[in-house]
């Protein structure tokens, strides 16, 4: 089926996603995910309430308890999944996606993802066979739970003194809307601050670079010191610098760093994904001497590897950041909080938000670019073996697509798990060699389309 994926379950509502495939999914879960209560939360899109429905109903038939939090953000599902002793949990959202999608994120006992090689490829076959539901005789029940000031009190303990800070914050009519004006007050310059399911000011897909143009423009008119762009359910989130500048997300993993290595001074190994910046390494080994593991993409895989290094905190290109603090689990707001209580910390020193990113990284970075192309295997390997050819890599990792790293520049191709691209990526300490490692990496891709 369309809508399962290697991370969550996501399509078009009405197309990929219907009533009866989400009673379905309802009704089958307790065979992959057996638990007595399921904790179940869903965002604001319009499609949401219909989903919960019909998900509930089918948990019902099961026999299983469904306990709802209503409008939530996926992190404060992953939260109290782990907090308070859920065997299982719901997320009902399509993240990023456009309007018209919906889906799924579900968690095992302690906010474990539920990816499809744990899970979801059991799921869909289930959904998918001829098996017809039979209720059971005693249904399960429905009951509401409110959890949004014991999420908030959380939250809270990463709080900073802010009041040296200009920020301007964009929730792109997602989740984020629910907790932020909670924890920041009305003194942030807010935009699509209403909770929208239309998506209203710009898709919540904080990663395009046309979503980000209201609030880079907002950053320099108010001349503030950063800018907050959330995703539709918050478990992501991008920064604006001062200048009205976009931040490789995978810096910030580095930038955060002075918090957990430096402010708090725990003990663990930082994780990245193997399309993350060599900068990170360069960056907490010279403050910290911390050890830096490069790993897969996505939650499914990078918040069960953190917790299985006990690491203290991680991140991604693509802007989740996970933390032990957080059950091992990713959370926009509190990546927010946490960066934003540094900055001003810096800001105290005379630094500016872009004056310690340039401090991070000397690279140039290609930013990602995607090819569409049948043939992904063969291109994929048509690049490894022209490079290592030429010259044997420092490092050489084949776990997620292929990253090769020399001395002073570094690849990453990859399939898309979730798309139909080969996805591309690469970083030089010479703008030149970033030009020419481009155009030769393209030659050789279309070559073999």
């Amino acid at each position: 089926m369309k809508a399962f994926k290697a991370y969550d379950i996501r399509g078009v509502w009405g197309t990929d996603l219907n009533e009866e495939i989400a009673y379905r999914i309802g009704y089958f879960l307790p065979e992959v995910l057996p638990a007595k209560t399921y904790l179940v939360g869903r965002d604001m899109r319009l499609s949401s309430d219909t989903v919960f429905a019909n998900l509930a109903n089918g948990l019902r038939d099961r026999g299983v308890n469904v306990e709802s939090v209503g409008l939530s953000t996926t992190p404060m599902i992953y939260w109290a999944t782990a907090k308070y002793g859920y065997e299982a949990s719901v997320m009902i959202t399509a993240s990023h996606n456009p309007s018209n999608h919906n889906g799924m994120k579900i968690s095992a006992k302690d906010a474990k993802p539920v990816g499809y090689d744990t899970g979801l490829n059991k799921l869909e076959k289930l959904v998918e066979s001829d098996i017809k539901p039979v209720p059971v005789d005693k249904p399960g029940t429905i009951s509401e739970i409110n959890l949004y000031s014991e999420y908030v009190e959380f939250q809270q303990q990463f709080m900073g003194n802010l009041d040296n800070l200009k920020v301007t914050i964009d929730c792109s009519n997602g989740a984020s809307n629910i907790f932020i004006k909670r924890l920041l007050g009305e003194t942030p310059y807010y935009i699509n601050d209403t909770l929208d399911g239309r998506f209203p000011g710009h898709e919540p897909n904080p990663l395009e670079a046309e979503n980000q143009e209201q609030i880079k423009e907002l950053v320099k008119k108010n001349k503030c010191d950063i800018g907050l762009l959330f995703d539709g359910d918050a478990d992501r989130i991008t920064f604006i610098d001062e200048k009205g500048q976009f931040i490789s997300p995978d810096l910030i993993i580095a930038f955060l760093g002075n918090y957990f290595l430096g402010e708090k001074k725990q003990k663990g190994i930082v994780l990245q994904d193997i399309r993350s910046s060599r900068a990170i390494q360069e960056y907490l080994g010279k403050l910290y001497n911390a050890k830096v593991e490069t790993w897969r993409v996505g939650r499914a895989y990078a918040a069960l590897k953190l917790r299985e290094l006990d690491g203290c905190f991680g991140g991604e290109l693509a802007g989740h950041y996970y933390f032990r603090d957080f059950y091992y689990s990713d959370s926009g707001i509190m990546a927010a909080l946490l960066v934003l209580r540094l900055l001003s910390q810096f800001k105290a020193q005379g630094k500016s938000m872009s004056m310690i990113i340039k401090e991070i990284s000397g690279y140039h970075n290609s930013g990602e670019i995607n090819f569409t192309i049948e043939k992904k295997k063969e291109a994929m390997d048509a690049v490894r073996d022209h490079f290592m050819n030429l010259e044997k890599p420092e490092r050489f990792l084949d776990f997620d697509g292929y990253r090769l790293d020399y001395h002073d520049w570094w690849l990453n191709i990859r399939p898309s798990n979730t798309e139909p691209y080969l996805r591309f990526l690469c970083e030089a300490k010479d703008e030149k060699k970033l030009k020419e490692i481009i155009e030769t990496v393209t030659k050789i891709v279309k070559a073999n389309s």
